[in-house]
């Protein structure tokens, strides 16, 4: 029997297919790592793009915030004093001068009151001038007894110094001497007690005169008070300007305090804005601001903060400087921004769509030749509504992408075509 050499096959099948699987598996785990790595591409249309070139100028940083215009003063109409509204002279939006008359309220018990204190400045009027003539005729009965006293005790020292003389001489006796010595002393120590008497007397006069025109100017003031309330009842406009938000109709009863309406000074306007609370270290009076009406931009200075905070939001008044512009409304509503810094020169970058998608961390940057685009790591610092001020990653004369990067995923460059 004659062997027969078998010819070893160096291709199988099986060893073809074992091969095959093996660079299928190669050409998976390199188009995972290729496509994972960040090397990604991906052919763009470039007329869809937006391509900016970044420089360098002057930056101020700024917030866009919405502002209400109203008038540089306004005054509130609020009820000194409750009633009931009888007359109304004038109506919602009336231009007024200072004084006069807007509504009339009535209140009884007002009125009644101030009667009553009317008659306490009478009766005290009375009563004063009661005391006035029983204080004069205490005093004229205090000065007869002094004149009385006077004149006895002037004849008795007549008699006195006559009859010493006498009993030297011995012309009278002892017994009249002494009488008339005795007489005397009682009559010169009545005569120190009557003149004390009436010095107390002027003293408690004077006394009692202060204390009762004290009395009087008081019931007065009460009474000039009482009548000012009264007086209160018509309200009249605090200065000139425009009437609003009159809120009051006939018939109506209007309680202590209550808002009645509200007068505007026509004389300039300001401006309210409303400025996130983010912003409140950085915001204070002083702090500048523009905005752009009717083809002009007009400067403003906040003179005001407040410092309530209300779902995240603070007001400040802001006033013009220089120039105002004419044709404002009271009500109208302006995009005012706040210069949150001085103006410097910066690396600047366009707003654009891009920053939603990568938060200003990164970028897809030009080639020099502009047929590609590849991610380039950034820093951006402040912002204004044109632009971002570029701290690091790029340079003047870079162009890069700005408008949105939604569609592009995690790819790491982009292949521009026309």
């Amino acid at each position: 029997m004659v062997d027969r050499v078998i010819v070893k096959k160096r291709w199988s099948t099986k060893r073809l297919l074992s091969i095959g699987g093996v660079l299928a598996l190669v050409l998976l785990i390199g188009g995972s790592f290729y496509f994972t790595s960040g090397k990604s591409k991906l052919n763009v249309d470039s007329e869809r793009l937006t391509v900016s070139t970044v420089t360098k100028g002057p930056f101020q940083e700024t917030i866009p915030r919405n502002g209400v215009v109203l008038p540089i003063l306004s005054y509130y109409l609020d009820a000194t004093e409750g009633g009931r509204v009888e007359q109304k002279y004038v109506e919602d939006g009336t231009i007024m001068k200072k004084g006069d008359p807007i509504l009339r309220l009535s209140n009884t018990d007002l009125m009644e009151n101030m009667m009553t204190q009317q008659n306490q400045v009478y009766n005290t009027l009375t009563q004063m001038q009661i005391n006035h003539n029983n204080a004069m005729q205490n005093t004229v009965n205090k000065q007869t007894a002094v004149a009385d006293v006077e004149s006895l005790f002037k004849e008795a020292e007549r008699v006195y110094f006559l009859d010493k003389k006498l009993y030297a001489e011995k012309v009278i006796g002892l017994q009249q001497y002494k009488q008339d010595e005795n007489n005397y002393n009682y009559l010169l120590s009545k005569r120190q007690l009557t003149l004390q008497i009436l010095a107390q007397d002027s003293t408690s006069r004077a006394q009692q005169e202060a204390q009762d025109k004290r009395s009087y100017q008081a019931s007065q003031e009460a009474l000039k008070i009482m009548q000012e309330k009264v007086g209160d009842l018509i309200v009249r406009s605090p200065a000139d300007g425009q009437l609003t938000s009159l809120d009051a109709e006939v018939g109506q009863n209007k309680n202590k305090g209550e808002r009645l309406g509200q007068l505007d000074v026509m004389s300039g306007f300001k401006i309210r804005v409303d400025v996130d609370d983010h912003y409140v270290a950085r915001v204070f009076p002083g702090l500048k601001g523009h905005f752009d009406f009717n083809l002009q931009t007009y400067q403003l200075v906040i003179k005001k903060v407040y410092s309530q905070i209300v779902n995240g939001v603070f007001n400040v008044d802001m006033e013009f400087v220089g120039k105002t512009p004419t044709g404002l409304r009271r009500g109208q509503t302006l995009q005012v921004f706040l210069e949150l810094s001085e103006e410097r020169q910066s690396i600047l970058v366009p707003r654009g769509g891009f920053f939603q998608t990568t938060g200003g961390n990164w970028i897809f940057k030009l080639s020099d030749d502009g047929k590609r685009a590849y991610r380039v790591d950034i820093t951006l610092g402040n912002q204004n509504p044109d632009y971002y001020e570029v701290v690091q990653g790029l340079k003047p004369g870079d162009k890069v992408i700005t408008s949105s990067y939604e569609t592009y995923g995690n790819m790491q460059e982009l292949i521009l075509k026309n």
